[in-house]
């Protein structure tokens, strides 16, 4: 408990304090009810402080060498390789996810961290050449400054982590809000791991706090250059758009309804494998987790069976029991969002092929099939358990249902050829496509991103430092210019 209590702060340029806002955020374990901490949410009167602080320390931080900021993110990768079995276990105590899950999420952000070290001493000037006798062009590039960072709740501590590290790491500041729902895994917790590896103070600053305080100060206010948000496309409009009208950069990555495929030819029993992860890994409270699967008719019978009778075998219960495949949802709110949006779509037509009860937050699968073509449920995001079968007649119908979507985020096509796979994907409107694997990827080398409604940007790798950084032309006459009056 007291792991909780300790990080359940305001982290303002070095200090840990108590926000001054109207009301508390209470951090509770979703699977038992636990009251992990109470954190007074910060105001705007702390907005300000935090963006201030972060400009501050930017400037002497910008000028700091590039192997000095490396060494910084090289002693958090320590530390968390120390300390995995603690973080692991505040993942499942706050967020629910299994030990599995969990160890997964610290792991991958290592291989994050790994990568920021070498983001550090990636960046390189320029010098082009130019028309003009005489003339210069230097390119320089440069960080952006400051940084807002915007984290949701199913991965916390890895989306903090992969937007922190290659921040700080090519030479900018940052405030981070983590998800009310995940404020220490997501937050404090990100905080305390740069403050013991010495990173100065004003760099990194994490604020806890709602819309209902602050409003849009987080967006509005003039220091931040770039805004990092991971959640909902509704958010993600209105973060769009608040941005926009003050030319700020924003990089947005939003919900999916991934679509994976299995082709006639496909290897069923491992298809099978991929499809019950990509859509029930976590809860199903994953961006990229296939909402839609879709199965060939000459193999729809033998996918369906094996599909459903794996499914049946998944454990809902308590996330820190090594047996357990799923966890609690998030809260209440969202179990009860879960099992209406089902109770529709069985009003509509659709028939349960497995029914899964919901018990406080725990949700158990649900497998839906028999859809109408116009039920609301396939346009949308399910952020948990409930996994919709769809038929198709051949490549082009499910190129047609897969595209069939307001998103674009991932998807997966399994296939006995390679080829087929590579041309199925390029015909899907996603900004990720796997053949033969999950549709939850994500690698610090590669963009990171979707199309349409799913998001705007990409990060990961390259990709970050595009985003972290700005060109500056810097041009130089060693002559003498004519001028034409």
């Amino acid at each position: 408990m007291s792991f909780f209590t300790d990080l359940a702060h305001q982290f303002i340029d070095g200090e840990w304090r108590t926000g001054s806002g109207s009301w508390d955020i209470i951090d509770f374990n979703p699977y038992n009810g636990e009251k992990l901490a109470a954190i007074t949410v910060a105001s705007v009167t702390e907005v300000d402080e935090a963006y201030r602080a972060a400009e501050r320390a930017q400037r002497e931080w910008a000028r700091v060498n590039a192997y000095a900021r490396r060494d910084i993110v090289e002693k958090v990768l320590r530390l968390v390789e120390q300390r995995e079995e603690a973080i692991a276990a505040a993942i499942t105590e706050e967020v629910g996810g299994t030990r599995v899950k969990a160890t997964y999420e610290v792991r991958l952000a290592m291989e994050f961290l790994r990568e920021a070290t070498q983001l550090a001493t990636l960046p390189e000037g320029r010098i082009l050449a130019s028309p003009i006798p005489g003339k210069e062009n230097r390119v320089h590039r440069l960080p952006v400054g400051v940084i807002g960072v915007i984290s949701p709740f199913n991965f916390p501590f890895l989306t903090a982590m992969k937007a922190a590290a290659p921040a700080l790491a090519l030479g900018n500041a940052l405030v981070l809000k983590p998800n009310q729902n995940t404020p220490v895994v997501g937050g404090g917790l990100i905080a305390r791991l740069f403050e013991d590896a010495g990173l100065p103070a004003g760099l990194l600053n994490v604020l806890i706090t709602d819309i209902a305080e602050i409003g849009d100060a987080l967006l509005e206010h003039p220091v931040p250059k770039v805004i990092a948000f991971t959640g909902s496309d509704r958010t993600g409009r209105h973060v769009a758009a608040v941005t926009g009208a003050r030319f700020k950069r924003a990089v947005l990555s939003l919900s999916g309804n991934s679509a994976l495929v299995v082709l006639d030819d496909a290897d069923i029993d491992y298809a099978v494998d991929a499809a019950v992860f990509s859509r029930f890994v976590s809860q199903g409270q994953v961006c990229m987790a296939a909402n839609r699967i879709l199965v060939d008719r000459a193999v729809e019978r033998e996918f369906t069976e094996k599909f459903t009778a794996k499914v049946r075998t998944l454990r809902t219960g308590d996330p820190a029991d090594p047996a357990t495949h799923l966890g609690p949802v998030i809260n209440t709110f969202h179990a009860d969002a879960l099992t209406g949006l089902v109770d529709q779509a069985l009003a509509e037509g659709a028939t349960a092929l497995v029914r899964g009860a919901t018990r406080g937050n725990l949700v158990e699968p649900t497998v839906l099939t028999g859809l109408p073509g116009d039920s609301p449920i396939l346009e949308q995001e399910i952020f948990g358990p409930v996994a919709l079968l769809l038929p198709f007649d051949g490549d082009d119908e499910a190129v047609e249902i897969a595209n069939d979507s307001p998103y674009g985020l991932s998807g997966a096509v399994h296939t006995g050829n390679v080829e087929r796979g590579v041309q199925f994907a390029q015909r899907v409107h996603t900004g990720m496509m796997h053949i033969n694997d999950s549709t939850i990827q994500d690698d610090p080398l590669v963009a990171f991103g979707g199309e349409k409604a799913s998001g705007i940007g990409r990060m990961n790798g390259e990709s970050t430092v595009e985003v972290f950084t700005t060109h500056k032309w810097i041009s130089i006459q060693h002559g003498r210019s004519e001028f034409p009056f």
